[in-house]
C-alpha cells in the first residue's frame, strides 16, 4: 500500500533528509587514500546521533554499521571494516540514512579517491545524470512510476552501460522501504500512478559490463557478477503541488 504524506509529514522528512545529507556530505570529505570504511562509518553515525537522530541501516535486518560502504566492483550493501583501506583509483559508494521524528531519510553517492580512470568517472557522470532524468521525467499530476524506470535506463544504455534489475528504489516514510517499488527500468505510462504526497527513494545502480549481480558469503554484500565497475546515486524525494523536491539534497 502506498502510504501518501501530507504537507506536515513532508516537512518532518525534510529534517531527516537534511541530516542524512549532511552524513553523506561529511563523508564525502572524508574518501581519501588510507582512510578506511569503519573510520567514515563512525564518521556518519557520529554525526547522525549528535543531531538527536539514528542512523537508520543500523541493526536493519541485522545489518551490523551505520552506512553501507561499496568499493568499485561492489554495488551495494558493502559492510564497513577496519581492514577495507581506500586506495587511490578506488570508487566508493556510500549510502546512508537517518531516522528522527518518524521518518527516515535515504541517500547515496559515489566518489573517487583521488585521481579515477577516466571511464570510472564517466561512469559515475552517468549513474548521476540518469537519477535527474528520472527526476525530470515525473509528472506529479498523471504519471506512472515506469516513466522514472524509462528515463533512467534508456539514457544508461545509450552510455553503453547497464542498470541493475535485481535492486530497486522504494518508498520511504514512516518505513526505510515503503511501497510502490521504484526499478531503474520499465515501460513509461506503466507501473503505478504518481500523486501528490508521495515519496519515494530513487536510486540507479548502474554497473560498466553486465546488469547481473550475486551476493557474497557475508549475506549482504552485492558485487557485479562479471566483476565490472558499478556506480550508486540516491536521493529521498516528495511529490508536491511545487513540483519534485530532493529531501535529502544539501547544497
Amino acid at each position: 500500500m502506498i502510504i501518501v504524506k501530507t504537507a506536515d509529514q513532508i516537512r518532518r522528512m525534510k529534517l531527516a533528509g537534511r541530516i542524512t545529507g549532511e552524513a553523506l556530505y561529511l563523508a564525502r570529505e572524508m574518501v581519501k587514500e588510507g582512510v578506511t570504511t569503519k573510520q567514515i562509518d563512525d564518521k556518519i553515525r557520529q554525526h547522525i546521533e549528535k543531531c538527536g537522530a539514528k542512523p537508520s541501516f543500523l541493526g536493519y535486518g541485522g545489518f551490523p554499521a551505520s552506512a553501507c560502504i561499496s568499493i568499485n566492483n561492489e554495488v551495494i550493501h558493502g559492510i564497513p571494516s577496519p581492514n577495507r583501506v581506500l586506495k587511490e583509483g578506488d570508487i566508493v559508494k556510500i549510502d546512508v540514512g537517518a531516522f528522527i521524528g518518524g521518518f527516515h531519510g535515504d541517500s547515496a553517492n559515489t566518489f573517487g579517491v583521488g585521481k579515477i580512470a577516466p571511464e570510472a568517472q564517466r561512469l559515475i557522470d552517468v549513474t548521476k545524470h540518469s537519477f535527474e532524468l528520472g527526476v525530470a521525467a515525473i509528472n506529479v499530476e498523471a504519471g506512472r512510476i515506469g516513466d522514472i524506470g524509462n528515463a533512467i535506463d534508456t539514457y544508461v544504455r545509450e552510455n553503453g552501460f547497464s542498470t541493475v534489475k535485481k535492486y530497486v528504489g522504494h518508498g520511504v516514510g514512516a518505513d526505510l522501504h515503503e511501497d510502490p517499488n521504484v526499478p531503474n527500468f520499465g515501460t513509461a505510462g506503466r507501473g503505478a500512478r504518481l500523486c501528490r504526497g508521495m515519496t519515494i527513494a530513487i536510486e540507479p545502480m548502474v554497473n560498466m559490463g553486465g546488469p547481473e549481480v550475486i551476493e557474497r558469503p557475508d549475506h549482504w554484500t552485492v558485487v557485479t557478477k562479471d566483476g565490472s565497475l558499478s556506480a550508486h546515486y540516491e536521493h529521498s524525494v516528495a511529490l508536491t503541488a511545487d513540483g519534485v523536491i530532493l529531501l535529502t539534497k544539501v547544497d
